[in-house]
């Protein structure tokens, strides 16, 4: 029987002011075009697979930090309606919210830059504080927005707790931390992850998968867009490819971590890592669908049918 823990995922990560942009094409240097109006909305890679995996059902909490400006308290009522528990987060009073700057073409695909705010001022020492939280959770999600030395702290404490440890390692590093990289089971990596961090440019999927988990992580998941995802499980001989779902993209912001989110909560409820992506995949799909990452993030009941199922 499994301990019954507080928590089925804990979010140790940043949170964003999503600044977007929808343009007809992208500008060239030094170039200047038009596009639609601005947009703000909730984001940051740890909020948005903390709503992911809330929005699922699962009993998710986020441990970030925000300022205590109008960008703040927007990511907080963001949380609020997906249903994540917010007495972690933590408000700073004076300082900025991070905020990420989003262009959009009309592919849907997008440009990101991010400016990190209070999110540079999550530090060891606010994990340390959250230890009894860590230690109350089946699943910690990290991702790479926040301080290395918190990441670190973070995937340490959660794994001597015996959480389970998602790491997306996003922005993908020149090299992933050794700490980091053996507490992750899974590393969840798209394909541009794949390729920077095992320097194999022209390799596939599987070969991808292999390296990662033989430079030390316990399993991996690569993310392949509209083409699904591939599984490696630890100690497993054979990779799991995962069909995708055809969806039509209206904007792809925030699908990466709508799928982490996800597979954070059906890992936590106790599926197979396979089986964990194949729901993840179903969830990635749905985000694409509809503008803006947050808002675009499924409920159960709004999730496509699993390949080969009847709608």
């Amino acid at each position: 029987m499994r301990e019954e823990k507080t928590y089925d995922v804990l979010v140790v990560g940043s949170a964003n002011a999503d600044l977007t942009v929808r343009v007809e094409r992208r500008p060239g240097a030094g170039e200047t075009v038009p596009g639609t109006d601005l947009v703000e909305s909730a984001g940051g890679k740890g909020a948005n697979q903390a709503a992911a995996a809330a929005r699922l059902g699962a009993r998710t909490a986020l441990l970030a930090r925000v300022g205590d400006d109008a960008f703040g308290e927007l990511l907080l009522a963001g949380q609020r309606e997906a249903g994540t528990e917010l007495r972690h987060v933590l408000v700073e009073a004076g300082a900025r919210t991070g905020t990420a700057m989003i262009v959009v073409g009309p592919d849907g695909d997008n440009s990101i830059v991010v400016s990190p705010g209070a999110n540079a001022r999550l530090l060891p020492e606010d994990v340390e504080a959250a230890r009894d939280v860590i230690a109350a959770s089946a699943v910690v999600s990290l991702q790479l927005e926040i301080p290395p030395a918190t990441v670190r702290a973070a995937a340490e404490t959660a794994r001597d707790a015996g959480a389970r440890v998602v790491v997306n390692p996003s922005p993908a590093p020149d090299r992933l931390d050794t700490e980091v990289l053996t507490a992750a089971d899974p590393l969840v990596v798209n394909e541009h992850e794949a390729r920077h961090l095992t320097e194999l440019t022209d390799g596939t999927p599987e070969a991808w998968a292999r390296a990662l988990r033989g430079q030390g992580a316990r399993s991996v998941v690569v993310t392949l867009g509209a083409e699904g995802a591939l599984t490696l499980d630890a100690g497993a001989a054979e990779a799991v490819a995962v069909p995708g779902i055809k969806a039509e993209a209206v904007d792809t912001t925030g699908a990466g971590d709508a799928f982490t989110g996800a597979l954070a909560a059906r890992l936590a409820a106790g599926a197979s890592l396979a089986e964990a992506a194949r729901f993840a995949v179903r969830v990635g799909a749905a985000s694409v669908t509809r503008p803006g990452a947050q808002p675009s993030y499924p409920t159960l009941a709004e999730l496509p049918p699993e390949p080969g199922q009847l709608s």
